[in-house]
């Protein structure tokens, strides 16, 4: 499935959209993507179970991703036992395995070459058989043309209510992902001011 060219209103979730006004609010400083430093955000401590970063190592389609942040939420989605990155370096796809990081690897290549936020959401049947909609934000951040790290929001839906998480997104039989939107939110957007927010923790994925 192709790439769309998107703004912002394709994302359904209201965090990533939150997310997603911040990266644009200091890409617009500091164009064409802030520096991870910059990225720092209150009252979304608790985001960080469904958060990924990473350094970007290599360039190109020869790049892989090194983990730096691994939210607990993600390591069940995906089945695998969470590893705290600052105690054993892994890159996404000693991670997560060659086949699905095969699903995967295109979004990430995107970001690297849009130096652009993007955005997909897939389907994927839990255990019990309920359909799942699985949203990947990827934001990337760097110095000058080169893209640095990655920092990734991911979240899982379902309408029809309560699902299994535990290996959601694991190598299961008619477990394969339906991709339903792939897109690169490029378009000609003037984000609205951050929401307003009180002091309170920073966090920093590092």
């Amino acid at each position: 499935m192709e790439f769309a060219s998107a703004d912002p209103s394709v994302i359904k979730s209201i965090r990533q959209r939150y997310l997603l006004n911040e990266w644009l609010r200091l890409a617009g400083k500091r164009p064409p993507m802030p520096l991870q430093r910059d990225f720092q955000l209150d009252r979304v401590d608790e985001e960080t179970v469904d958060m990924m970063g990473y350094d970007v190592v290599g360039e190109a389609d020869g790049a892989r991703f090194l983990i730096t942040h691994q939210g607990a939420r993600l390591a069940t989605t995906y089945g695998n036992e969470r590893v705290d990155p600052a105690a054993r370096r892994r890159f996404l796809d000693e991670a997560i395995g060659p086949e699905r990081y095969g699903y995967v690897v295109d979004i990430y290549r995107t970001c690297l070459r849009h130096k652009r936020p993007v955005y997909s959401i897939s389907t994927v049947d839990d255990a019990d058989g309920k359909e799942v909609s699985y949203e990947r934000l990827l934001m990337p951040f760097g110095e000058g043309q080169a893209v640095q790290q990655i920092i990734g929001s991911f979240k899982s839906i379902s309408i029809e209510g309560g699902f299994k998480i535990s290996n959601l997104m694991g190598l299961r039989p008619k477990a394969e992902p339906v991709i339903l939107v792939r897109a690169i939110i490029d378009r000609a957007f003037v984000p609205a001011q951050a929401a307003s927010h009180s002091p309170g923790e920073i966090i920093e994925l590092d």
